[in-house]
């Protein structure tokens, strides 16, 4: 039998067959079968071709931008109710080797180069938050546009979108079932945090989904340009409380954008320190365990190329905060400055999105911050740590990962570089 790589060849048979299948019924999405392979399907299963593009009508495609065929990336999304889902790729090609990235929503990194020999097969499992602006009551959260309606849409609409890039990527099915039994780990912040949707931007947010097991769901609900206050006033902490549940975690970082505050109550231990005790308060009060993590540093050297401080008080109010309310603390803060110093200026900057960029990561930096926080969870002994995939091995920042080393695909630009609000 021959693997379906979205070859040209491979069209025109998996077409006839796609040809005679029903769409999907929008409300059944709990239990969702792929096939991407031609010929006999068992029963509950949906044939996909290369040529099935999303509609509405249908529930379930390829997205306009894919490259379907070759080199990739293609993306595929499907219809599902706001909830989490745990979903299961087949991985692989019968004739070929193939190494298969797969990101999700906007581009969070589930699957990181898996490979497979002619012949191979892998099964693999991860886990994926789809959210809607829509809070119970009436209420809704309050989208930026147009970044939130237009590039960062897939952060927010009716279906699950993910993402296969690589090196001839290959896939031969997807599943998709209910995961809202799991404990979610909400991410809250800025766009340090956020899941950002173009090259050369990301975040660590999007990166430390790789670095957990399907037992826990990640939930990023950070957003460029936020601080404390507007992620209360445009309802995003809202949204959080109408879906957080007991056994839950909430991480929040925020800092870069307060310390801009100019409101009559600004400040590191006025109107930040109050919204951080607010969600710390709240979050317990759902029965969930609240994290807070410092700003993460900007790259910013002194003359004798050592890494400086910029968040003012910031950092010692967020560490005031979590001392005082006994609440786990992430020192992302100083945990980034001993990153950067291990590299010093010159090479710092490849964390960088940019060469002029301080604040906002690459793909590398962000992938390098997202193993602080992970060091983080597990020194502070949060029972998550015990969800940490098995082949993590650990993250020193002072020996970090060699830039040469790092082969996570990038994936193209889906409209022009916009540069992230905050800095």
């Amino acid at each position: 039998m021959t693997t379906h790589r979205f070859s040209i060849a491979l069209v025109c048979a998996a077409l006839v067959i796609s040809l005679f299948i029903c769409p999907i019924a929008r409300a059944d999405t709990t239990d969702l079968k792929f096939s991407f392979t031609p010929g006999p399907l068992k029963p509950g299963w949906i044939q996909v071709a290369p040529s099935d593009l999303y509609t509405k009508d249908r529930g379930y495609g390829f997205e306009p931008v894919s490259k379907v065929g070759g080199e990739g990336p293609y993306y595929f999304s499907a219809a599902v109710p706001e909830g989490n889902y745990l979903v299961t790729v087949a991985l692989g090609d019968y004739t070929s080797a193939a190494t298969t990235t797969v990101k999700a929503e906007l581009r969070r990194l589930m699957l990181e180069r898996i490979h497979t020999d002619p012949g191979q097969i892998a099964t693999e499992s991860f886990t994926v938050s789809v959210r809607r602006p829509e809070i119970p009551g009436g209420k809704r959260v309050r989208l930026k546009a147009p970044r939130e309606t237009t590039s960062e849409s897939w952060a927010w609409d009716d279906k699950l979108t993910l993402e296969f890039a690589g090196e001839a990527p290959a896939v031969r099915s997807v599943e998709i079932t209910s995961a809202d039994a799991l404990p979610t780990i909400f991410i809250i912040g800025d766009s340090t945090s956020t899941d950002q949707s173009l090259e050369p931007f990301n975040s660590w947010g999007q990166m430390i989904t790789r670095w957990f097991t399907p037992d826990v769901v990640i939930a990023n609900h950070g957003e460029s340009g936020e601080t404390t206050s507007s992620f209360i006033g445009e309802n995003r902490w809202a949204k959080v409380l109408s879906v957080i549940r007991p056994g839950d975690y909430v991480l929040m970082q925020f800092g870069h954008n307060d310390e801009k505050d100019k409101g009559p109550n600004a400040g590191a231990f006025k109107n930040y320190t109050q919204n951080l005790i607010r969600f710390v308060t709240e979050a317990r009060a759902h029965g969930a365990t609240p994290v807070i993590i410092t700003p993460v540093a900007r790259r910013k050297f002194d003359d004798t190329g050592k890494s400086v401080e910029t968040h003012g008080d910031y950092p010692a109010a967020a560490r005031k905060v979590a001392r005082d309310m006994n609440v786990p603390l992430i020192d992302l803060s100083a945990a980034a400055q001993t990153l950067y110093n291990a590299l010093g200026p010159e090479k710092a900057v490849a964390l960088f999105a940019t060469p002029a960029e301080a604040t906002h990561h690459s793909d590398y930096g962000s992938y390098e911050i997202a193993k602080l926080v992970i060091e983080g969870i597990k020194q502070t002994n949060l029972p998550i740590a015990k969800d940490i995939v098995s082949d993590y091995t650990g993250f020193d920042p002072a020996h970090p990962d060699s830039l040469e080393d790092f082969k996570v695909p990038p994936e193209p630009r889906r409209g022009p570089t916009t540069k992230p609000l905050g800095s």
